[in-house]
């Protein structure tokens, strides 16, 4: 078993135990997940690089309950996913989980405003629109509250989704290629401030990247081939000690 558990912090964010998941029929079936064991302690950077196939993204998504694996214990903010059906999965996302996706899905009939209100108002927030507000602005989307995607840029439209991500202080950030559909410049903007929400919230971020240099900036980097978790690239360090 790969158990590639940290010390960052003994209380767990993340804990996955023998996780296998297998996608496909018959013979097209593929082995995407394969005996994966994993401790994410709360407020901790995780980085996941490999290459393309190596299942990055499908431990993503079951980190964040879109997947279930077919054997195997995922334990995210203490709950067991397991146990969750549908209904109740999303409910826990919109409390628990907060997700960047490299395409921005946003809904583009919605202004910015409203995509990053109506997943707090589906989760009960009383002050949906004002918080929704003032996630854009901390993202710097004071002045386009009520542009629809179609009139915004591309890492305006990031900006959107990382606004609705941080929108209900979540305990888990996961973030998949967040800069790569961005220019260089743009892409930069935008990891500092996902970085900057991680550090000010005290939010567990696990940040799916092919940038080495990026993953850097975590407290820990992973890297992932053929389904399974090798050693750490990187040790801990303080975060005092990365740039």
């Amino acid at each position: 078993m790969n158990d590639i558990s940290g010390s960052f912090s003994a209380a767990g964010a993340v804990e996955l135990s023998g996780v296998n998941l297998s996608l496909g029929r018959g013979a097209a079936r593929v082995h995407i997940l394969r005996d994966v064991s994993l401790h994410i302690g709360r407020g901790e950077a995780v980085a996941l690089l490999g290459p393309s196939g190596s299942g990055k993204s499908t431990l993503l998504m079951v980190m964040t309950g879109l997947e279930r694996p077919d054997t195997g214990t995922v334990i995210v903010a203490g709950e067991d996913l397991r146990r969750l059906n549908e209904d109740a999965l999303a409910r826990f996302r919109g409390r628990h989980v907060g997700i960047v996706f490299q395409a921005f899905h946003l809904i583009p009939t919605m202004t910015a405003l409203e995509n990053v209100a109506t997943p707090l108002e589906l989760a009960g927030v009383r002050d949906a629109l004002k918080r929704a507000a003032r996630e854009l602005g901390a993202v710097g989307l004071a002045q386009r509250l009520h542009h629809y995607p179609a009139e915004l840029s591309g890492g305006e439209q990031q900006r959107v989704a990382l606004a609705r991500a941080l929108a209900a202080d979540p305990t888990i950030i996961v973030a998949d290629e967040p800069t790569g559909n961005l220019d260089e410049s743009t892409g930069h903007d935008i990891i500092e401030l996902l970085f900057r929400g991680h550090r000010q919230r005290g939010t567990t971020l696990v940040l799916v990247t092919h940038d080495s240099e990026l993953a850097a900036r975590c407290d820990r980097v992973l890297r992932m081939h053929s389904g399974r978790i090798e050693e750490p690239l990187v040790p801990i360090v303080p975060a005092q000690g990365r740039p």
